[in-house]
């Protein structure tokens, strides 16, 4: 199975990039985003656990998400590839992340870091807000929080990926069809 982990900031384009990737390589699109609220919604002690972080724009713990993402690998282990999405967001989650990749005698092949410039996050935070039924899409103060987090959080673990793996930062800017055609030419 191939990993490739797609990354960056929160509103950069990140989920829509892996939904258009997933048909053409053939690969699982794991949102963790999606399936931390997938476990909301089933009411599951892991679901209730992480509802009460992700509702107020943090980050749910490093120990909870690498036992998510153990269930979600172990889902998909006979998958082509498996394409991440939010996952992972701290320096243990990488850490851990590369440990378990390793047991399992896997290999992240890439990791493609979407870049946007902050004011264009904002904008599209709140053009998200009018479409999304997310009630943690509705405040503009948790738009702020996210972005900050990622600033403060994530974007130390992405430098963190560059001393492990191969991160190719690419711009977040232009249309959707162009950040595909450079993330695809990549590949």
């Amino acid at each position: 199975m191939k990993i490739l982990i797609i990354t960056g900031p929160p509103y950069s384009g990140k989920g829509t990039q892996c939904e258009l990737l997933k048909s053409q390589l053939n690969y699982v699109h794991v949102s963790t985003g999606d399936r931390c609220r997938e476990e909301k919604n089933n009411k599951t002690d892991i679901g209730i656990i992480m509802s009460e972080y992700e509702e107020k724009g943090d980050l749910v713990p490093d120990s909870i998400m690498r036992d998510l993402f153990e269930k979600i690998l172990d889902e998909n282990i006979k998958s082509e590839g498996v394409i991440l999405d939010g996952y992972p967001r701290t320096k243990p989650q990488v850490a851990d992340l590369l440990q378990l990749i390793s047991s399992k005698n896997l290999l992240i092949n890439k990791v493609l870091n979407i870049e946007v410039p902050v004011d264009e996050l904002l904008k599209r935070a709140e053009k998200r807000a009018e479409t999304s039924n997310r009630k943690d899409d509705k405040d503009p103060e948790i738009h702020k929080k996210r972005i900050r987090v990622f600033e403060n959080v994530t974007k130390p673990a992405i430098e963190f990926m560059k001393t492990k793996l191969k991160v190719e930062n690419f711009d977040g800017l232009g249309t959707i069809e162009e950040i595909t055609k450079k993330i695809k030419i990549s590949i």
